[in-house]
């Protein structure tokens, strides 16, 4: 709805079940991104929404115009278009219905049209670690209803040793029958090697487009810190308004030891070689950082009501596999200070949390469609 965190996951396991030799079909609801798919998934893509602002509450299609009745009769149809194409032996549909509340237009029917085929597909669900915002009681019985009537299976791309699904699904135990705890999801670390990013700093703010301030306040930081003689590379993301691209360009301008691109295809690899790495505390992204043993400083985004950053960020923070300052505290000198210790700190060892998630969701995945097919 804002970024490309969510997709970027479905990706990987979409990538992961082509692994396992299965046709994959991955529709995608979000602006395009190029190369997200790879090879061996088809990749559909719907008439593209996201959402109007932090709220969540407006829906708005790729001309920034408010969705209408006709949009979602389009946008349904299309879905269901593509359904039918690929009548698979599994539909996995990502979040709902612990959320996209939304996009119930849309799926409701597609889980219909899957539950009255004559061959009914398997169903699962694919959702991340921690639920955003806090739910009603009358909202969680009316998903775990949903889990009853429409999915076989739930999978929880989580470790349960760091986090339950119960801590912001407090219904979990209903449907326990149902879930599968996967492992955190995450690509493959690379196996090309390369020295990008030996030495630096790496400050990245995801898609970018809420993390503006992280890059402004890295800026700062960097004459206040130790590593002032090593190259920052600040990764805003594709989705950094270009107005904000622009002054921070202007702050770091006459400083040589500051690069600003918007995004890095070695992303990971930059990581591996890094001396430290600041970022915020999106799922894809401390995945990326853990799995590659960096240093690491986070600084959770909390815009509108959003809390599944800063949870995430404490029980990894707990594990001493990063530093953590909070959006509230962020300025300059909070932010070298935790940087300093970070620093200070050897590289966090393997094997901290279940980084299985792609593989064994991929197995789980495959053995759904063989039950199916039976």
């Amino acid at each position: 709805m804002l970024g490309i965190g969510h997709l970027k996951r479905a990706a990987t396991l979409a990538r992961a079940v082509a692994a396992q030799g299965m046709e994959v079909t991955l529709a995608s609801g979000g602006p395009p991104v190029a190369g997200i798919a790879g090879d061996g998934v088809k990749l559909v893509q719907l008439p593209p929404a996201r959402a109007a602002d932090l709220g969540f509450k407006t829906l708005v299609d790729d001309g920034g115009r408010e969705i209408d009745a006709a949009w979602k009769r389009k946008r349904r149809q299309a879905l269901l278009d593509a359904w039918g194409a690929a009548s698979p032996h599994v539909l996995v549909i990502e979040l709902f219905p612990f959320g996209r509340r939304q996009m119930r237009f849309e799926l409701l029917p597609l889980l219909e049209a899957a539950a009255g085929r004559a061959r009914r597909p398997a169903i699962a669900c694919s959702v991340r670690d921690i639920l955003g915002g806090q739910k009603s009681l009358q909202r969680q019985e009316e998903t775990a209803g949903f889990v009853e009537r429409y999915f076989d299976r739930v999978l929880v791309h989580a470790d349960p040793s760091v986090i339950g699904f119960e801590r912001t699904f407090p219904l979990a135990a209903r449907i326990s029958g149902r879930l599968d705890y996967t492992g955190y999801v995450v690509d493959s670390a690379s196996t090309s090697g390369g020295t990008a990013g030996q030495g630096e700093v790496i400050v990245s703010a995801g898609g970018g487009a809420v993390g503006v301030g992280l890059l402004a306040a890295a800026i700062r930081a960097r004459p206040l810190t130790a590593l002032r003689d090593r190259t920052w590379r600040l990764l805003a993301g594709n989705n950094l308004p270009d107005r904000d691209f622009q002054e921070l360009a202007k702050l770091a301008a006459g400083d040589a030891g500051v690069v600003l691109e918007r995004s890095r295809a070695d992303f990971t690899t930059l990581l591996s070689n890094c001396e430290l790495s600041v970022s915020q505390a999106g799922y894809n992204t401390l995945m990326e950082i853990v799995q590659a043993r960096a240093r690491s400083v986070a600084v959770p985004f909390a815009g509108g009501h959003e809390t599944e950053q800063m949870l995430r960020a404490r029980r990894f923070a707990e594990r001493g596999l990063l530093e953590l300052v909070t959006e509230r505290d962020l300025n300059p000198d909070a932010l070298a200070a935790a940087i300093e210790r970070a620093a200070r700190k050897p590289r966090p060892v393997s094997g901290a949390i279940d980084l299985d998630g792609a593989r064994r969701s991929a197995g789980l995945i495959a053995r759904m469609a063989v039950g199916s097919a039976a």
